[in-house]
């Protein structure tokens, strides 16, 4: 199986809200942001790990640190991964809403998924 780098970009609202980086900074833990940002890392090499697709084209990337720390995503095309929101175990249910909410909008606002080759 052949290994597909991506490229990250994170949503940012229209109104210039960024979910993730907002969860991302608002992490005490510096070892959690550490942890999060080598996940990351990995990602955009192609190695997306422990994932699991939802449903309504977001997927979710489990981060085996602390709380259960959660990624949301969504893949515009093969070679790029928007990044929606973060979370925890705890919080999973809203998380999942946002998320859903964010690739709504995201495809709202370009027209549609961008086929990336």
């Amino acid at each position: 199986m052949e290994v597909t780098p991506k490229k990250i970009f994170e949503y940012i609202t229209e109104d210039g809200k960024n979910f993730f980086r907002d969860w991302l900074e608002s992490l005490r833990d510096r070892r959690a942001k550490a942890i999060v940002t080598t996940r990351l890392d990995k990602v955009a090499l192609g190695n997306l790990g422990k994932t699991r697709p939802l449903n309504k084209g977001v997927h979710e990337l489990k981060v085996d640190y602390g709380p259960g720390y959660r990624i949301y995503f969504a893949n515009d095309g093969v070679k790029v991964i928007l990044l929606l929101c973060g979370g925890t175990k705890r919080t999973q249910d809203e998380d999942i809403k946002l998320a859903q909410y964010c690739w709504a909008s995201y495809k709202r606002e370009i027209g549609g998924v961008h086929a990336y080759c």
